[in-house]
């Protein structure tokens, strides 16, 4: 009985250290190459651009203009790129406490429209609840944690 139960605990660990390297492996391809994306546009004009045509919007969540490249990556492709991006950035904790809970309300968007229509739920309808919550949940977050 007790080689049996070595056995399976063996086996048990070989299964979920070959399960944790494919989901490592999986978010890596997304993070990393997001992350060097990322830094290699803050060394370019584009970051800045886009941090100065953002800045008055990004302004409400308490955020810097370049924080809109971590939402929009959040929302057009999952939480992984928003996190790659958010990683080479260099930002507060408020600033990333904010941006976590505004990507937690409204995330791959695309994706999971799609799956909210295949069961019934309007498109238009659960897009802007979670863009909604996003937005106001952007800045009440901003205004407590001042």
């Amino acid at each position: 009985m007790q080689n049996t139960q070595k056995h399976l605990s063996a086996d048990t660990v070989k299964r979920g250290l070959i399960a944790g390297a494919d989901v490592t492996w999986q978010l890596a391809r997304i993070v990393i190459p997001i992350y060097f994306i990322v830094t290699f546009l803050k060394h370019t004009p584009v970051l800045n651009a886009i941090s100065i045509l953002f800045s008055p919007l990004m302004r409400l969540f308490g955020l810097p203009g370049k924080a809109a490249i971590v939402l929009v990556l959040g929302n057009a492709v999952n939480l992984y790129a928003a996190i790659g991006a958010m990683v080479s950035l260099s930002l507060t904790y408020k600033e990333i406490t904010v941006l976590s809970i505004m990507l937690s309300f409204c995330h791959s968007l695309p994706v999971e429209t799609a799956l909210a229509k295949k069961i019934g739920l309007s498109a238009f309808n659960v897009i802007g609840v979670r863009i909604g919550l996003a937005i106001l949940s952007g800045i009440a977050f901003n205004l407590l944690l001042r």
